[in-house]
C-alpha cells in the first residue's frame, strides 16, 4: 500500500486535538486533562527545551543507524500526565526522548545516563537524592526538569520546577519543524544483560506501534486527516494502563490510544500497583479495558475482582504484553468477570507489536499467535525465511518497520538486524516455529533457554507449568551448572499466603504438563520473586537464586 505521509507524533496530536481537544486524554485520580491541554503544556515544555539550546544538531541523512544526531531527554518518573508531556514535548522540540528504569540503583542509573549520552533530564522529586549521587559523573547532563511529588524533596542544585515550565504561558511549539526521521528511542530492560538504547525513526514506531497500521489486517492510515476523522468518528472509550511508562508496551499502549481518540487513565497510586485502587478506578471512570504484563499483575488483579462489589461491567478486555500469561492466570479472570476477553500481544523493543491471541471464556490458551502483516520466522543459520508449516525451529523476525540500530554499537546492530534475501529484519533473539495454519509458536527468548543433557529447554514452558499448581503465587525459571548435564533446570518460586507445597509436589504437577526431561531438577522457594516494576521476569536474579541454593 502507498504511503503519501511521513507521520510525527506531533503532527499526529495536533490533527487530533483540532477535532476532539475538548475530550479527555489524561486521567490520573483528580487530575484530568483534555487534550488540548496535554498539547497546550508539551508545547511549554518543547518551547523551554529548545531555549536550552536543546533539539537536532545532524540530520538522519549524515548519520549510520547507531548515531543519533539530537539532544536526548530522560525520562526518570512514575507514570503520570507529566510523562506524555514530556515524550511529546521533547518530541516536539526535535528532542529524543529515553526511558529511565526507576528502580535502578546508583551504578546501574550512572551506566544508563552514561550510556544514551543524555543532555536533560525530567524526573519526579522521590528519585532526587539517587539521581544527586550519580550527578558529579555525568558531566554532559545539563538541564535538570524536576517534577513535585509527595516526597518533599527539594529541588537539585539547577534543577527547575517542572510545573513552573508548563502550567501557563505561550502554547506556540518552538520554531523547528519535526521529522518522521526524528528519534524514539526505548531501552530494554537489562534483565538478561546490559540496558542497549534502541533507535526508532519516529515514522516507523507511529506505523507498527502507535497505531498507524492495523495488526490485525496490515492496513495503514495515510493521512493525518485520516487520523483525525478516525477520532472523531469512534466513540469514547477509556483504556486503564497500569504498567510503568518506562515499559514500551505501556507507551505503546497509550499513543496508539492517542491516535484512536481513547481517554487513558492511570491509578492515582503511581509507586505500587494497588488492585484495590484500580478495581475502584475501572468502577469511577467505566474503564473499558486494561493493560497488564503477566501473572504479576494479572493474578492480584483477579484477586481483586473475586473479592470486590464494585461495578466492573464496562471492563471488557484485559490486554496482556512484556511477558507471560499463563493459562491458569487467564483463566481465573475470565471465571471472575463475565465475558472478559484476554488478548495477549507479542513485540519487543527491537520489532514494536508482531503478533496477537485472543482468549474467550471457553476457549483460553497460550503459546500460538496470529502473525502480524511484517512477521516471519527465520531459519536456524538466517539464510531464509522458513515458510509456514516447516517443522524446523527458527528466530521470530520482522521486517519493514524496524529500528535503525543499537545506540552507539554497530556490531550489535549488524547482528540483530540482518539482511535475508535482500531484505532488512529485526530478530532480537526469540525462538519461534511457523505452524502449517499461519500460526506462530512462541517458544521463548534464547537467552534464558537452558541447554541440560543436549536439549534445549524454554524457561518459560516450565514456568507455565508449575505455575498452574494452584499453591503457587508466583515462578521464575533459570538454569544453573551441572557436571551431569551442563545445566540444570531450577524453579524459584514464591507460595501463595497460606499455601503449602513441597518441591516434590510441585515437580510431580509439571509432570502431567510437560516432558520429564524439561522438569526442574530443584525448587527454591523464596518470599517473593524479583521482578522489574512492569512485572517482567528479572533471569540475571533468579540465575543467581538458582547458583546460590545449590
Amino acid at each position: 500500500m502507498t504511503e503519501p505521509t511521513q507521520f510525527t507524533v506531533p503532527a499526529a496530536a495536533d490533527a487530533i486535538a483540532a477535532v476532539i481537544g475538548d475530550r479527555e486524554f489524561i486521567v490520573q485520580g483528580s487530575r484530568r486533562f483534555t487534550y488540548s491541554q496535554i498539547i497546550e503544556r508539551s508545547n511549554r515544555l518543547a518551547t523551554f527545551l529548545h531555549a536550552q539550546g536543546l533539539g537536532c544538531h545532524v540530520e538522519r541523512g549524515a548519520l549510520q543507524g547507531h548515531e543519533t544526531g539530537q539532544d536526548l531527554l530522560g525520562i526518570y518518573a512514575h507514570n503520570g500526565p507529566e510523562y506524555v508531556e514530556g515524550m511529546l514535548g521533547a518530541w516536539r522540540a526535535r528532542v529524543a526522548p529515553f526511558n529511565v528504569n526507576y528502580r535502578y540503583v546508583k551504578s546501574e542509573l550512572q551506566y544508563l545516563l552514561s550510556d544514551s549520552g543524555a543532555t536533560a533530564l525530567l524526573y519526579h522529586a522521590a528519585f532526587a537524592p539517587r539521581l544527586a549521587e550519580v550527578l558529579p559523573d555525568l558531566p554532559a547532563l545539563k538541564v535538570l526538569i524536576q517534577i513535585a511529588d509527595d516526597s518533599g524533596n527539594e529541588l537539585l542544585p539547577g534543577a527547575v520546577d517542572y510545573e513552573s515550565i508548563v502550567a501557563d504561558g505561550p502554547t506556540d511549539p518552538p520554531p523547528v519543524e519535526p521529522s518522521p526521521d526524528d528519534l524514539y528511542v526505548l531501552y530494554t530492560g537489562g534483565t538478561t544483560g546490559m540496558p542497549k538504547g534502541v533507535l526508532w525513526r519516529q515514522h516507523d514506531i507511529f506505523m507498527t506501534s502507535f497505531g498507524g497500521r492495523s495488526l490485525y489486517t496490515g492496513e495503514l492510515v495515510s493521512t493525518l486527516d485520516d487520523i483525525a476523522t478516525r477520532c472523531a468518528d469512534a466513540p469514547t472509550s477509556t483504556l486503564m494502563v497500569l504498567p510503568p511508562l518506562m515499559h514500551g508496551a505501556a507507551q505503546w499502549a497509550v499513543f496508539t490510544a492517542m491516535n484512536t481518540g481513547q481517554t487513558v487513565v492511570f491509578s492515582a497510586v503511581a509507586d505500587h500497583l494497588d488492585v484495590d485502587d484500580v478495581v475502584a478506578t475501572i468502577e469511577r471512570e467505566k474503564v473499558l479495558a486494561v493493560t497488564v504484563v503477566g501473572d504479576a499483575m494479572a493474578r492480584p488483579l483477579a484477586d481483586a475482582f473475586e473479592r470486590t462489589s464494585a461495578d466492573l461491567s464496562s471492563l471488557a478486555v484485559v490486554a496482556n504484553g512484556g511477558a507471560q500469561l499463563t493459562p491458569t492466570a487467564k483463566q481465573r479472570l475470565i471465571d471472575v468477570k463475565e465475558n472478559l476477553m484476554v488478548v495477549d500481544g507479542v513485540g519487543s523493543s527491537e520489532t514494536g507489536a508482531q503478533m496477537t491471541h485472543l482468549s474467550a471464556p471457553g476457549a483460553v490458551s497460550t503459546g500460538k499467535f496470529t502473525a502480524g502483516p511484517d512477521t516471519f520466522v527465520a531459519a536456524e543459520d538466517l539464510g531464509s525465511i522458513l515458510s509456514p508449516g516447516h517443522e524446523d525451529m527458527g528466530w521470530l523476525a520482522q521486517r519493514g518497520y524496524v529500528p535503525l540500530g543499537y545506540k552507539g554499537d554497530a556490531t550489535k546492530t549488524a547482528a540483530t538486524f540482518p539482511v535475508i534475501d535482500g531484505v532488512r529484519y529485526s530478530i532480537p533473539g526469540d525462538r519461534a516455529r511457523h505452524l502449517a495454519d499461519g500460526a506462530v509458536e512462541l517458544l521463548g527468548r534464547d537467552s534464558v533457554t537452558i541447554n541440560s543433557g543436549g536439549e534445549k529447554i524454554f524457561a518459560e514452558e516450565v514456568e507455565s507449568a508449575i505455575a498452574s499448581h494452584p499453591a503457587v503465587a508466583d515462578v521464575v525459571v533459570a538454569g544453573r551448572p551441572s557436571e551431569r548435564w551442563g545445566q540444570e533446570v531450577v524453579a524459584v518460586v514464591a507460595l501463595a499466603t497460606g499455601a503449602q507445597a513441597t518441591a516434590e509436589d510441585l515437580i510431580e504437577h509439571a509432570s502431567t504438563v510437560i516432558a520429564r526431561y524439561k522438569l526442574p531438577k530443584a525448587v527454591v522457594f523464596r518470599p517473593v520473586i524479583e521482578r522489574s516494576p512492569a512485572g517482567k521476569a528479572d533471569y540475571r536474579w533468579a540465575r543467581e537464586q538458582a547458583v546460590s541454593a545449590s
